[in-house]
């Protein structure tokens, strides 16, 4: 066994699953905090690769204070207009002038890849918004601070230095209303969406569980070119009301109930009614970090951390590794072990240590009935510590986009 401090403890406490009341969030890619973080990380992955590509190496920046300002809209039946537009801020740190052991220096064109990456990620997500009219990017990415761009590629190391002294949390299984909450948000803004265009990206479902019952609140942003009149409004609520139930009632036996758009008055004509499929349109700004924690939902009953994910640099950002790592992990471990009815990752970093040895990490464990957690004990503590020994696999599942952050 390693020298790493891990920590492995039981919780005298019910799981998630079992307690009496829980609540779960999950804000959908249209959402304007879900665009920040979309916008963000795509930029993140452009930078990344520009700097592979150009100078062989991830050169130090973050791009994780992404804002949206909300534009103006008049939506209407069978198509509105963008007024005001929807502006986006691209703020954060990038390396622009490098200069390489051999003497070669590199001018790399961080603004033109970031404008590129967010016309791109924004062009796939929100196909309505027409680039340059109905939103607006500007890129504002300063030079990094010099004490931190030494502790990003200090000696070369082969195992970056962690760029703070912070942590992740991640926790596995997901529960069923957990599961569910994720689920619907990926299957309306996925497989129903490719055959009801009516429904824009902007879809946020919460989640709330009392004993076994599971109330579901969705607001589903429709597009307005794509209904004729407030009947054909109706409809496509309804139509949302009954994929999300069959969606919700085929993972679980508890009681459902499914609301869509509970602030709509049809007698006053009030609804959700969008040009472009995103709130963002009409007044709701946006930023990253205020949504999905790194697993893609918001869990109140669970211990989170505040760092945004998306946007940091992959190589040693610890807000983003870190709760990318100890999700991976709490899951790994609950996937190989048997008997855990809930566990929970917690990895705590001390700036200019290497990342594959955290001040501590830590697992809070509860079992099945008629498990002891030493029966278990040493089986979680090998998958840790092997996967903190490959914490750097996170750092290319990243840039090849395979591990999402929202």
């Amino acid at each position: 066994m390693s020298d790493r401090n891990i920590r492995i403890e039981s919780v005298d406490r019910r799981a998630v699953e079992d307690q009496e009341v829980e609540i779960v969030e999950r804000k959908g890619i249209g959402h304007p905090d879900s665009l920040c973080d979309g916008i963000a990380e795509s930029v993140s992955r452009a930078l990344s690769n520009l700097y592979l590509d150009r100078v062989g190496e991830v050169l130090h920046y973050n791009t994780d204070e992404t804002q949206l300002a909300a534009g103006n809209a008049s939506p209407a039946f069978g198509g509105g207009e963008v007024v005001e537009p929807i502006h986006v801020l691209i703020v954060g740190r990038a390396t622009r002038q490098y200069e390489a052991d051999d003497g070669t220096s590199y001018t790399l064109p961080v603004d033109s890849v970031a404008l590129s990456a967010a016309r791109d990620y924004l062009a796939e997500t929100v196909p309505e918004l027409d680039f340059g009219t109905d939103v607006v990017v500007d890129v504002r990415l300063g030079e990094g601070s010099g004490d931190l761009q030494t502790v990003f590629g200090e000696d070369g190391a082969a195992v970056p230095m962690a760029n703070d002294t912070s942590f992740g949390v991640g926790h596995a299984p997901l529960t069923e209303t957990e599961r569910i909450v994720l689920e619907a948000e990926e299957y309306l803004n996925g497989p129903y969406a490719d055959d009801h265009p009516e429904l824009g990206p902007d879809v946020k479902i919460m989640g709330k569980r009392e004993g076994d019952r599971i109330d579901l609140t969705v607001a589903a942003a429709m597009i307005d070119s794509y209904l004729a009149d407030m009947a054909a409004y109706r409809d496509a609520v309804a139509n949302v009301r009954e994929a999300v139930t069959d969606l919700a009632e085929s993972y679980t036996d508890r009681a459902v109930s499914v609301e869509v758009n509970t602030a709509d008055d049809y007698d006053e004509g009030s609804i959700y009614l969008t040009t472009t499929g995103t709130s963002a349109e009409q007044g709701d700004d946006g930023s990253v970090g205020r949504g999905n924690r790194s697993n893609g939902l918001i869990t109140p009953n669970r211990p989170m951390s505040m760092e945004a994910t998306s946007g940091k640099n992959p190589v040693n950002h610890i807000g983003k590794i870190y709760n990318l790592l100890s999700t991976r992990i709490a899951e790994t471990v609950v996937d190989e072990v048997d008997g855990i009815r809930d566990l929970r990752v917690r990895l705590l970093s001390q700036i200019g240590r290497p990342i594959d040895q955290p001040h501590v990490a830590d697992a809070f464990v509860v079992t099945d009935d008629g498990v002891d957690l030493t029966d278990i004990e040493s089986d979680i503590q090998t998958i840790v510590d092997r996967e903190l020994a490959a914490v750097t696999d996170v750092t290319r599942d990243v840039i090849e986009g395979d591990l999402r952050t929202f």
